[in-house]
């Protein structure tokens, strides 16, 4: 039983990181690509 309440702990910290890891890299995809929009706009 102990066993199966660890993994479960595991698995749901791996996916709450999971989550974060893919949240940040969409939020810096947006800001690279808005960003090289705008200079692109300003200097292009």
């Amino acid at each position: 039983m102990a066993d199966d309440e660890d993994l479960s702990t595991l698995s749901e910290r791996r996916q709450r990181r999971v989550k974060i890891t893919a949240w940040v890299v969409i939020v810096a995809l947006i800001l690279t690509a808005g960003g090289a929009t705008v200079f692109a706009l300003l200097f292009g």
